[in-house]
């Protein structure tokens, strides 16, 4: 198993797609704590629309980091 360093090292845009995936899943993580404390439906109902469109970059990310490993032969 390559750590990511390693992977930086060895394939960059291997790492490159890794903290694609990192930063989405982050984000997601954020929008979640936040949505807990909204209030009023309006704004929960804006909330579930952020919370697909974040959904679907952290999906979309998953999906280039597992084609460029299919791809590329990148190994963890």
């Amino acid at each position: 198993m390559c750590s990511l360093s390693t992977l930086a090292i060895s394939c960059p845009e291997h790492a490159r797609l890794e903290s694609e995936f990192q930063e989405a899943r982050d984000r997601m993580c954020s929008f979640l704590s936040g949505s807990r404390r909204a209030a009023d439906s309006r704004q929960r109902k804006l909330s579930r629309q952020q919370e697909r469109r974040l959904a679907d970059e952290m999906a979309m990310a998953i999906a280039r980091l597992k084609e460029h490993i299919a791809a590329h032969g990148c190994k963890h």
